[in-house]
């Protein structure tokens, strides 16, 4: 299993741009899905936006034309580029890689401790 630490969190105003990356400790599988999520104050944690191996990407309605997730395999790290934000994207993010187990399939990470988006109008 696989620990991760998120970055490239910080303040800005709306409009504004963020790119996060998450880099794990060891080798992530390109078969499973990996993704991120958020939680803004208050609210549930949800996903944003999700890979798979085929390069496939899903996204949340609200982020979507604004996000893209990438993920670079070779560089154990996966990437949210965070374009036109607002002030509801406002939010601790965290992602969710995993190891490919071949008899239990797909290892992810326990929650890390995220990285803080602040979005000021």
């Amino acid at each position: 299993q696989v620990q991760v630490v998120e970055s490239g969190g910080g303040s800005v105003q709306a409009g504004g741009s963020l790119k996060l990356s998450c880099v794990a400790s060891g080798y992530i599988s390109s078969i499973c899905r990996n993704g991120w999520y958020r939680q803004a104050p208050g609210k549930e944690r949800e996903l944003v936006s999700s890979i798979g191996g085929d390069g496939s990407t899903g996204y949340a309605t609200s982020v979507k034309g604004r996000f893209a997730i990438s993920q670079d395999i070779a560089q154990n790290t996966l990437y949210l580029q965070m374009n036109s934000l607002k002030t509801e994207d406002t939010a601790v993010y965290y992602c969710k890689v995993a190891s490919w187990d071949s008899r239990r399939g797909c290892l992810y990470n326990d929650w890390g401790q995220g990285t803080q988006v602040t979005v000021s109008s």
